[in-house]
């Protein structure tokens, strides 16, 4: 039965250098062509959505639909081009975003977090450290608040405390140094450990899963909302002070994630649903990779690196969304599983399969797709589009945003 979420994917796959279509050559570099229609693209729909942005709402600031997000991707494209009049606009952006907070959530994509986070490393480009440090202050005073383990604050990444972590992680990468220190990510993860632990034990599945995590009643799986988002991050070198806990918590967790598996290789978006429907970043196979992946690179098990792999053919054959271009759930975030293993195997089939996505999405608009709810922000629209080409031009150094380390 035809998938009646994904359009049949019209490309043919990787067969040998020559079947690159001329997109890039054989040391994986993109060629000038290749480039310069990425490049002529990334022009083209940053008109289109800086006039779509006129009828956004103004008082959404976050990462995920408002105006941080936008600032993110200027942030972005400061990097890959180098132009200032890209940081002006971040500055633009993320200044109209710090007069909406929520004063209340506490994440990077959905709540206040993000908003300072952006807003202190574009103050840091502008060599305006006095602005950047009391963002970075701002976003400190609520360290506390996370890292306690009683009250009903969620582990996951949208409105959890893993997306309070990930705000730490954004400002150290991008100020190439430990401006947070390490103890204040290990002191999230510890919190976020003992949540996982005392769940499990509630549930009486800690011989099968030592850690279990919930967003409203339900136990999530994909990134995020669910278990391999929160897993990904619980791997990261020194991110868990004691390695011997990754190894005695994390990874039979993570076992029984991969257990979780549907016949066709995708995974569920919760435990306990049998539908194989959804093949988005943020549930099912294209967010589970980078967990597969990171567990692969922690633990050297190359049965991880298989199902990884399993994982990009489920996202060849299924995720060309008719939901449109957009990272959460569209074809640009899918793309991104390509990349992560390209980063690690360097097989020119990934980067293939990722171009061709790119290819697909350079013709947005015109597959018929679905109008996202936000069609020009960062996570549903065309933002981050314009965020996955612009990372395509170095592939090698592309990351998931506000996810991916």
């Amino acid at each position: 039965m035809p998938d009646q979420r994904a359009f049949k994917n019209p490309y043919p796959d990787y067969n040998g250098p020559e079947s690159t279509q001329g997109m890039f050559d054989n040391q994986g570099r993109l060629t000038e062509a290749f480039v310069g229609c990425i490049s002529s693209k990334i022009s083209e729909l940053l008109a289109v959505m800086e006039n779509g942005l006129k009828s956004a709402d103004p008082r959404d600031c976050t990462g995920y639909t408002g105006w941080s997000g936008i600032a993110l991707l200027y942030l972005h494209l400061h990097t890959v081009y180098g132009d200032s009049a890209y940081l002006q606009r971040a500055l633009d952006h993320v200044s109209r975003s710090l007069r909406c907070l929520t004063h209340g959530r506490v994440t990077f994509l959905c709540g206040d977090v993000g908003p300072l986070a952006v807003a202190a490393v574009v103050y840091y480009r502008l060599q305006r450290p006095q602005e950047a440090e009391e963002c970075i202050e701002r976003l400190l005073q609520l360290h506390r608040s996370v890292v306690k383990s009683s009250g009903s604050l969620p582990n996951e990444l949208l409105y959890g405390r893993v997306g309070y972590l990930y705000s730490l992680i954004f400002i150290n990468q991008q100020f190439q140094y430990e401006k947070i220190p390490l103890q204040y990510i290990q002191q999230v993860c510890d919190a976020v450990l003992a949540s996982g632990q005392n769940l499990a034990q509630r549930m009486r599945i800690e011989d099968q899963s030592p850690l279990m995590y919930e967003w409203y009643q339900e136990q999530y799986v994909g990134a995020a909302h669910g278990l391999s988002g929160i897993y990904y991050y619980l791997m990261q070198p020194g991110f868990v002070a004691d390695q011997g806990r990754v190894l005695a918590l994390v990874k039979p967790s993570v076992d029984f994630v991969c257990r979780l598996k549907f016949p066709s290789g995708n995974y569920p978006p919760c435990i306990g649903d049998e539908r194989d429907l959804l093949v988005h970043w943020c549930h099912g196979s294209p967010g589970v990779i980078y967990m597969l992946l990171q567990a692969y690179k922690v633990f050297g098990v190359q049965q991880y690196l298989e199902e990884a792999v399993r994982c990009g053919e489920v996202v060849w054959q299924r995720g060309l969304l008719k939901k449109g271009y957009g990272l959460c759930h569209g074809a640009a975030g899918n793309a991104y599983c390509f990349l992560s293993l390209y980063k690690l195997t360097h097989d020119p089939r990934h980067l293939y399969r990722a171009c061709t996505f790119a290819d697909w999405c350079m013709n947005y608009g015109k597959h018929g797709c679905r109008t996202p709810d936000t069609p020009f922000s960062l996570f549903e629209g065309m933002a981050g589009t314009i965020y996955f080409l612009a990372d395509l031009l170095q592939p090698l150094a592309a990351k998931f945003p506000a996810f991916e380390v």
